[in-house]
């Protein structure tokens, strides 16, 4: 019966998973720059709550996707899912604007394969792309200065990854993980321009370039972890994560087609380009360091780094990206895992903090991405040493960019991104493959 409800679960997550990865998380400007939001391997909703870190900190209830090297540690065949959510607040020196929606976040598998060998399969996002603009400028030299262009800017999508993760105890206290993904998904991208001549009666005309990005290619994580005991009840934890830099192919399109006001076509649509090529995905390198008792708590400290200035896509090296260093500060603790009389002693309570580098630099200053997270397990009350079911919360309230002006002549700015994210994760382990005895 467990098996069956398993079952039931993972098919019903395929079937939604094939039909949300194209979904964003609202409105980003930012995301119309290189891939889009890049998801730099923060993890899960345990990882959320304490900031996007976890890279040394070895867990048997969720799945330890973050570092291979972790999956040694799955104590019981695990599945995991993650619901996003995301409400935020975009401005700029003239305007605001809200927006915000949920998808599927992510969902993982890991089974322990032996007593020194784990295991992992599952699907998640890497970047997403979804944004709309609109700019109004003057027309240089036009005999009316009323006289302007419009410009629409949208685009929709993004890449994901399903992988597989193996991870290997070679000595006591010493282990080593690989990932293997196949990374996968759709970007389009539309410019729309259009000319307003003031006091005219003719139809205005919207020029439209449509650009069609299919990508496919495969990618490779490998990670390390090493744990040492302090003393009887401390224990500390070193891990690194290297993301290799890879070609990630692509098939282009791109359309240019005529429309009026109302959208329709004035004429069909010609073919400027259609052709294969490739865009580089950078390397990201990770550190992490943690403290636990193996008890109850944990505190983590994780860096990442990322080459975004060896950026180029489909022939085009990006000149608008810099390299990227990410810091997180988080912990866990669960006051008495055991206890009986008392639930709210059983949950898990999480917190944490991080810094990161924007990979855009306007003006040439870097802008930031600041952050607070915090987060919750509940584990449900009927757990057995066979099956145990848990519901985690994690929530992020950051601010990125800011509102600087960068051209006092038009008045264009940077954009400042307010947001507030949540993500209900569901946690089910179950002990497979026991071998009965006959008494």
């Amino acid at each position: 019966m467990g098996c069956l409800r398993w079952s039931l679960v993972l098919a019903g997550v395929v079937f939604t998973v094939s039909g949300a990865q194209a979904q964003g998380l609202g409105n980003s400007p930012y995301s119309r720059i290189g891939l889009g939001e890049f998801n730099a391997n923060t993890g899960g909703v345990r990882q959320m709550g304490m900031g996007g870190v976890g890279l040394a900190a070895p867990n048997s209830t969720n799945v330890n996707e973050l570092n291979p090297a972790l999956l040694y540690y799955t104590g019981r065949t695990t599945f995991e899912a993650g619901y996003n959510g995301q409400y935020k607040t975009i401005r700029n020196a003239a305007s605001t604007n809200r927006s915000g929606s949920g998808n599927l976040g992510y969902f993982a598998l890991s089974v322990p394969l032996s007593t020194k060998w784990g295991a992992a399969v599952g699907l998640k996002p890497v970047s997403a792309v979804d944004y709309e603009s609109n700019t109004v400028r003057p027309v240089a030299g036009a005999p009316n200065p009323t006289d302007a262009v419009r410009t629409q800017y949208l685009g929709t999508g993004g890449v994901s990854e399903a992988y597989i993760g193996q991870g290997f105890q070679i000595s006591k206290g010493f282990t080593v993980g690989v990932t293997a993904s196949y990374v996968f998904g759709v970007v389009d991208e539309t410019v729309g321009t259009s000319v307003l001549v003031a006091n005219s009666n003719a139809p205005l005309v919207n020029s439209v370039s449509r650009t069609h990005t299919r990508y496919s290619d495969f990618a490779f994580r490998a990670g390390a972890h090493y744990r040492h005991k302090l003393g009887k009840d401390l224990s500390i934890n070193l891990a690194s994560v290297y993301s290799f830099g890879h070609d990630l192919r692509g098939q282009q399109s791109v359309e240019q087609e005529q429309t009026n006001v109302e959208g329709t076509l004035i004429a069909p649509p010609s073919t400027l380009s259609d052709g294969r090529g490739s865009t580089s995905v950078p390397a990201l390198t990770q550190l992490g360091i943690s403290l636990d008792n193996d008890k109850n708590w944990s505190i983590n400290l994780d860096a990442a780094r990322q080459q975004w200035s060896n950026f180029t896509s489909f022939g085009q090296q990006s000149t608008s990206l810099n390299n990227t260093l990410r810091l997180g500060l988080g912990g866990e603790i669960a006051p008495d895992p055991g206890s009986v009389e008392h639930y709210f002693q059983r949950v898990t309570y999480r917190a944490g903090v991080n810094i990161a580098q924007m990979p855009y630099q306007p003006g040439g200053k870097t802008l930031y991405d600041r952050a607070v997270s915090w987060g919750f397990a509940f584990p449900l009350p009927n757990a057995t040493p066979l099956e145990a079911t848990t519901f985690s919360l994690g929530f992020t309230y950051g601010v990125r960019g800011n509102t600087d002006i960068l051209n006092a002549a038009t008045g264009s700015s940077n954009v400042r991104e307010s947001y507030i994210r949540g993500q209900l994760g569901v946690t089910l382990n179950n002990r497979w493959f026991i071998k009965r005895r006959l008494q």
